[in-house]
């Protein structure tokens, strides 16, 4: 029997219940503010304190939109708002901190949390996207802090018609063969191609002797394959095509900037006004940086086009969550571009490996190949 939203957030604040220490990793379009808010209005009095700790600007403005929207804009009055890089500047005044995006944790948090916890304070962590691997930074802050005591998966709100159903298509892109890189040499000036210019910083990279060099060469080449233009390029076309809402996510602000003729990110200073007019329609195209993966709901957003996964599977479910907020019946579209025979292939498959792979197509471009520019 399908699951509503209520009997969810009911589930999780049962799980929770009045542990010191708790996390709850819960889908993106599910409510963890309202689980967030709920658990507050049962620990309220008027003499409690809040600390409300948030990643961006946005998440903390849906704190008080959700406050509004579920009549507890008293709440409000006890909550202080901090980000995580302000969190170890307050003192420990506080009955109880909730610990939004909590996978935003490092090891810097770790001496004033525990100093919180020494004076009998309490953790709610909420995520819609857990840390995976309990050894690295996030995930042994997020381990010890807020355990998880619930779990929802986006698949499991899709099964409960919850969100929407997604389709994944990944574009398998070959590197540009032609010279169009600028180089300079020992014997001059010479055009490099994408191709060469991928080999070199591999080939440096197995020769590499240390550890630190290899860190550093491994950087080098991701940074290398971000610059090059064929992902550019083959997104202006595939934009070109979408007749439904879609949103490009860049790798940079300057990117984001050259793919579309709106977007959002902090240099822009019409960033706001472009995602209004976004969300209400009035321009069905945008692109944007990290600052949109996460806390931002855009009605009737179709269709996304990401640029580069790179391994990471927090960041690439924050912007396939940003398409499953449609109605249940519809289904978006998921366009990941990859670079066929390179070390992009490794990090888009691990990116996508939290996902249902029956969703997942891995597809050669309809078109653009053999059209470099």
């Amino acid at each position: 029997m399908s699951k509503t939203k209520d009997e969810i957030q009911l589930e999780a604040l049962a799980a929770i219940g009045d542990r010191r220490m708790a996390g709850v990793d819960i889908g993106t379009g599910v409510g963890k503010t309202a689980i967030g808010l709920e658990h507050m209005r049962r620990q309220y009095t008027d003499i409690k304190k809040f600390l409300v700790v948030y990643p961006s600007q946005t998440i903390r403005q849906s704190w008080i939109d959700d406050a509004k929207k579920f009549n507890l804009e008293y709440l409000l009055e006890c909550i202080t708002f901090t980000t995580y890089r302000s969190l170890t500047k307050h003192d420990y005044d506080y009955d109880y901190i909730y610990l939004d995006e909590c996978h935003s944790l490092k090891a810097i948090h770790n001496k004033w949390l525990y100093g919180y916890l020494q004076q009998g304070g309490r953790v709610l962590g909420l995520t819609g996207t857990y840390p995976v691997h309990k050894n690295t930074e996030k995930g042994k802050m997020c381990n010890f802090y807020c355990p998880k005591v619930y779990t929802y998966s986006p698949d499991d709100a899709i099964e409960d018609e919850i969100l929407n159903d997604y389709e994944i298509y990944v574009h398998e892109i070959n590197l540009n063969k032609k010279g169009t890189i600028p180089k300079t040499g020992v014997h001059g000036d010479f055009m490099s191609s994408e191709v060469n210019d991928y080999k070199y910083w591999t080939e440096a990279l197995d020769n590499a002797s240390n550890p630190n060099e290899e860190q550093r060469l491994a950087i080098q080449r991701m940074k290398v394959l971000q610059s090059f233009k064929t992902k550019e390029h083959y997104t202006k076309l595939l934009l070109a095509e979408q007749t439904n809402k879609t949103i490009v996510f860049a790798n940079t602000q300057e990117q984001a900037d050259l793919l579309c003729s709106h977007s959002y990110h902090s240099s822009n200073d019409q960033s706001k006004a472009n995602l209004e007019s976004f969300k209400k329609g009035e321009i069905t195209k945008i692109s944007a940086v990290e600052q949109l993966s996460e806390g931002v709901n855009i009605p009737n957003l179709k269709v996304g086009i990401i640029l580069h996964a790179y391994g990471n599977n927090r960041k690439s479910s924050q912007r396939i969550g940003r398409l499953l907020r449609l109605n249940p019946n519809d289904k978006a579209t998921i366009h990941i571009l990859c670079y066929i025979d390179t070390v992009d292939k490794q990090w888009v498959t691990a990116a996508l490996k939290s996902f249902n792979q029956s969703k997942i197509h891995w597809i050669k471009p309809k078109f653009f190949e053999g059209l470099h520019y």
